[in-house]
């Protein structure tokens, strides 16, 4: 909510590209999710497919390895075999080689049993010998003799991992506390088990795996370490959890796999095929690169029409948008028209048009403005100097009726100051410390009439600024004539300036007793009436406020309120500039 109220108050070309964007990454997040969305049906299809199939091929391997460990007992029991290795050399060499024929017959019978038995092999001790399926001159190897002992499997376990070879071991006798008479080896074949795994990710060019964990044995199609450690701490994994099978993606240096695994009961160990998601997944990653380059190319559509955008929309509105600012300025000016026929070609000679009436419009009414102006105040001071003048000859009368020579002389010298002072030039505006000046003279010839029973106190520096002529003196005219001329008591009149960056205000602060809250609104209202009543004769209070209206705005004037002194509070506010 809070970014649409801020595109809201943002510029056109800003909200051109918002929608844009939210046209354009709705469609690629749609395609991302059709993309993804599909590799994962394709990849779980795929998955299920070659769990299927390895489950099927371990089958096969434990068909194979259960036929062989079923079928091992009769070979165990074979007569000739018991013979040969109980009598040893008592036999003559005539019959014992006979019974060894007939036994190598048995046992490469048996290797052509299953395709996954490589040999098969009977240890003779008393002979020192091994009978192998095809070959009899031949003296037991201890070391695989004893590593095929089937003490050294483990309980549910019927092979035997020794030195990278696979073995399936029965005695005679079975009881393993006696030294055997004879021991049938059957080695299997790791070539074909790796023949039979990799049917599973033959097509896919993926690596497969019989782990077992607990010998801490492996075979493996294909040589890679790597991928080995990563897939047996993955199968620790898998066996701590008790699953036995399924699918999951693992990653082996720079390459992500997807593992099949399946577990064997008769092997105890995991069936592991490992297929690289590049081949698994191969149309559906091509479409992840193109949607990639497709963004590539989104963004390089976006800020080309960007730039068009700027240049063809964006640049001109903001061209005409700046001179509209102008001309709130009181700027004037015209567009330079470098545009052709189009809407903004329009809309150029159409403003430059506009000025050119407004600057006409403006000419022909500001002089007829400013003379209206020059002739209102005019009349508004010839209204105050009469007034002024009257009060003057009245207090000059009353000096010379009381023979106080002095006071008539120094009250003259005043007059002709004050008198000077208004006359000596036309000018409608003076500086604002020569208009206190003429306030002080007026305050002295008042004080020659009230004597010492008004006290009156200038605080402050006037500011160097440009007034209107007799905007201090007729309020403090005011004062003296309404609040102090009835008076029995002593009066106060306090006469301060306030500045601050925008305007200059004069106070005057009387401590006149008797007005009321009501008069002071209806001096309010009569001040804000004073625009329209231009007929009204007017003195004093209204004489000031329209006049400073007049010269600086509705927002200056004169305002009236309740004095700490307890009489009336006026304000002057001018313009600071």
């Amino acid at each position: 909510m809070r970014i649409m109220m801020r595109l809201k108050d943002s510029s056109i070309s800003k909200k051109i590209m918002a929608a844009f964007m939210a046209a354009l990454l709705p469609l690629m997040a749609i395609t991302w999710l059709i993309n993804d969305k599909g590799a994962d049906s394709i990849k779980t299809e795929r998955s299920q497919a070659i769990l299927n199939t390895a489950r099927y091929y371990l089958d096969s391997l434990n068909k194979e390895a259960d036929q062989i460990i079923r079928y091992l007992p009769n070979y165990v029991t074979d007569s000739d075999l018991m013979e040969i290795a109980a009598m040893g050399d008592e036999m003559s060499y005539y019959e014992r080689a006979q019974k060894i024929i007939d036994i190598q017959k048995r046992l490469n019978l048996m290797k052509d049993s299953s395709p996954v038995i490589k040999e098969a092999k009977a240890y003779v001790p008393l002979l020192d010998r091994t009978l192998l399926s095809g070959n009899y001159e031949t003296s037991i190897d201890r070391q695989e003799y004893e590593a095929i002992q089937p003490s050294n499997r483990g309980y549910n376990e019927p092979f035997i991992y020794w030195k990278d070879r696979i073995f399936l071991s029965m005695q005679y006798p079975a009881n393993s506390l006696q030294e055997p008479i004879f021991v049938i080896g059957v080695e299997l074949s790791p070539h074909k088990i790796k023949e039979s795994m990799s049917q599973v990710s033959n097509s896919f060019g993926g690596s497969n795996m019989l782990i077992n964990i607990d010998r801490g044995w492996h075979i493996q199609s294909q040589e890679d370490p790597d991928l080995v450690k990563t897939v047996t701490n993955f199968i620790m994994e898998k066996k701590e959890a008790g699953e036995k099978e399924g699918y999951d993606t693992i990653r082996s240096g720079d390459e992500r796999y997807l593992a099949v695994y399946n577990y064997s009961e008769l092997w105890n160990s995991y069936s592991v095929s490992c297929i690289p998601e590049e081949s698994l997944l191969g149309p559906i990653q091509k479409y992840r690169v193109w949607f990639w380059w497709a963004c590539v190319l989104a963004i390089f559509v976006v800020i080309f029409f960007s730039y068009f955008l700027i240049r063809l929309i964006y640049r001109p509105l903001l061209k005409l948008v700046s001179s509209f600012r102008r001309v709130q300025q009181n700027r004037f000016e015209p567009i330079t028209i470098d545009r052709g026929q189009d809407e903004f070609g329009y809309l150029y000679l159409a403003f430059n048009n506009t000025i050119r009436y407004l600057k006409t419009l403006i000419e022909e009414n500001y002089e007829q403005q400013i003379r209206n102006q020059r002739s209102e105040l005019k009349r508004l001071q010839s209204q105050i100097n009469p007034h002024f003048l009257y009060n003057c000859f009245f207090v000059l009368c009353r000096l010379i009726k009381s023979e106080n020579k002095d006071k008539a002389y120094q009250f003259c010298l005043y007059i002709g100051e004050y008198f000077h002072f208004i006359t000596r030039n036309d000018e409608d505006e003076i500086p604002l410390s020569l208009e206190v000046k003429h306030s002080r003279t007026y305050v002295d010839m008042q004080t020659v009439c009230y004597g010492d029973r008004i006290h009156v106190t200038f605080i402050g520096e006037a500011p160097e600024i440009m007034v209107p002529r007799l905007v201090l003196q007729p309020i403090i005219e005011n004062a003296y004539k309404h609040v102090f001329g009835n008076m029995l008591t002593n009066g106060e009149l306090l006469i301060y300036c306030e500045q601050n960056d925008e305007e200059v205000v004069f106070y005057v602060e009387d401590n006149g007793q008797g007005i009321t809250d009501e008069v002071i609104d209806n001096l309010n209202m009569r001040l804000k009436r004073s625009a329209d009543d231009r007929m009204e004769e007017t003195t004093g209070l209204v004489n000031v406020h329209r006049r400073i209206q007049l010269r600086y705005g509705a927002h200056y004037g004169i305002t009236i309120e309740r004095s700490a002194l307890g009489g009336l509070k006026v304000g002057i506010h001018m313009n600071s500039t």
